[in-house]
């Protein structure tokens, strides 16, 4: 018998019931998440392509002639046709379908199972939700905005298909808790997309950290020379930047991966409902543990659209490098003309839309979060009309974040540097100067003063138009004594990065070390 089973006889579950779809299990790739898989699940719940694709309709292109409102009974006229309109979210929750029926499958079983419904009743309403799943996905589905969401145009099929009994679906659930669950098996799927993006992002990295680990460009603070550093180093810095991303956004998983099915209005209910059940058939994690949080809680939301404006404001900075360094001014790597269009009057433009969009787009994603945080902070509990408006801001933050990702996650590895020009970037604005300052400090001569006769150095080669390497050892004693030979080995580029031989310093070495140590943490995924 099953954990949480309120019967006495165990369950079995009927051939109508599906496996678990390849979507639902498809954070197995990532085993740091641990979490529940669901047992039961709507056969098809993901197409090939990992997400659904839909032209959004407008309200006025769906139906709109029929008025058998679900809540009907207490009300002497109908809705005015603008105020249905306006009121409405099936122009956008449709998405959720997939889900809904998801959930409305596990509420049926469980139903069954405690005695609510008979296992007759259990199987006709699983098998006409699988049909209309079907009817859906085959764009036959008529979505009517008189019905105002997606759970009610389901629900008016289902009992238009199979009669009476599809009336009994919606006993011990309020739309409340309904779309509540809907929104976080559908987030918690999108997040299982956007971690494989990121993988798939910090693969291509570290392809080009191994390939290009001893490619020597100039490092920078302020856009102005600094240091050399190696390309690849550089790529393995959006690599632990993509790592922090990850991280957040399996945290996130974790504490939206609790059902709130069961909470039905605000206050429970009166069935005696298994939600133990239902929460090992959707694959969560734990039972939501107050019915009033239950309904209104979108804090989940709310972690989710931080995590992706932090992982857009990462790609958009990657971004900003990206159109840099394509410019005429720097030229340091070249874009495959896939992943760039050209201009309508000027014939030589190649632009960078890719990373433009994406450094763009970031705004939409920042606009999401502070949209959620507006939305909710003046709702007292518990449901509220307003929660309509917070799956717009998610989808498109969700929408935004996977496919930045997969631009980027196609573009990175095609990206080609152009070493000679990085090369010859490095050795101007005297990128070695703190190097020849460590060299006096090795000679024993406090740093301080080291920084000041460097100081002078630099400022003789910029009158003389020399960089510290041209000048001759005559012309370096002159600003310190302590300058000999050896000095001309720790002015060359190699001499500097190989120099910073260190764990998270820029020398080749280190640098494929941390491209072994990367492969590692994206295997133990």
């Amino acid at each position: 018998m099953l954990a949480g089973s309120r019967s006495g006889i165990g369950f079995h579950r009927s051939s109508r019931i599906g496996p678990v779809s390849s979507l639902a299990s498809s954070a197995a790739s990532h085993p740091r998440i641990k979490k529940q898989q669901p047992v039961i699940i709507a056969d098809a719940l993901v197409p090939r392509s990992g997400h659904a694709t839909f032209s959004r309709a407008t309200s006025e292109s769906m139906s709109t002639d029929k008025t058998n409102q679900s809540w009907g009974g207490r009300f002497s006229e109908p809705v005015d046709a603008f105020v249905a309109r306006f009121t409405a979210s099936v122009t956008f929750d449709q998405r959720l379908y997939r889900h809904d029926i998801m959930g409305s499958i596990a509420h049926a079983t469980m139903l069954a199972q405690v005695g609510v419904l008979t296992e007759a009743e259990r199987d006709t309403i699983i098998d006409g939700l699988k049909t209309i799943q079907s009817e859906i996905e085959a764009g036959s589905f008529e979505w009517r905005v008189d019905l105002e969401d997606v759970h009610m145009n389901i629900e008016a099929r289902l009992t238009d298909r199979i009669g009476i009994t599809g009336k009994k679906l919606h006993t011990g659930r309020s739309r409340n808790d309904q779309v509540a669950t809907d929104i976080r098996l559908w987030l918690r799927d999108e997040i299982d997309l956007i971690l494989s993006e990121i993988t798939r992002l910090q693969k291509g990295l570290l392809e080009q950290a191994e390939r290009e680990a001893e490619t020597i460009m100039p490092g920078f603070t302020h856009l102005q020379t600094a240091q050399p550093v190696t390309f690849g180093h550089h790529m393995l810095a959006w690599f632990e930047m993509l790592s922090r991303d990850y991280e957040r956004l399996v945290d996130c998983r974790k504490r939206l991966n609790r059902m709130p099915l069961g909470s039905a209005a605000l206050a429970g209910t009166t069935y005696p409902i298994d939600r133990e059940l239902t929460c090992k058939l959707l694959g969560f994690d734990a039972v939501g543990g107050n019915s009033l949080d239950g309904v209104s809680d979108r804090d989940f939301a709310i972690e989710f659209c931080s995590a992706a404006s932090v992982a857009m404001m990462h790609l958009s900075r990657f971004s900003e490098e990206l159109v840099l360094w394509t410019s005429a001014q720097f030229q340091f790597i070249d874009l495959p003309d896939r992943f760039c269009t050209g201009s309508s009057i000027m014939p030589q433009k190649k632009n960078p839309d890719v990373p433009e969009l994406v450094r763009g787009k970031s705004g939409r994603v920042f606009g999401a979060l502070m949209g959620l945080l507006t939305l909710m902070k003046g709702q007292p509990l518990a449901y509220n009309k307003d929660n309509q408006e917070d799956k717009e801001p998610l989808f498109d933050a969700a929408d935004t974040l996977r496919d930045s990702l997969r631009a980027f996650a196609d573009m990175i590895p095609a990206i080609k540097p152009k070493h000679a020009i990085m090369r010859e970037a490095a050795l101007r604005g005297f990128s070695t100067a703190t190097d020849l300052a460590d060299y006096l400090v090795r000679r024993g001569l406090p740093f301080r003063d080291c920084h000041e006769i460097v100081g002078h150095a630099v400022k003789y080669g910029v009158e003389t138009g020399k960089d510290l390497a041209e000048m001759s050892l005559e012309e370096l004693r002159k600003f310190s004594d302590q300058i000999e030979q050896d000095v001309f080995a720790v002015l060359t580029l190699e001499g500097s990065v190989n120099a910073r031989n260190h764990i998270g310093g820029t020398a080749p070495e280190q640098v494929r070390a941390a491209v072994v140590r990367g492969k590692a943490l994206l295997e133990n995924r």
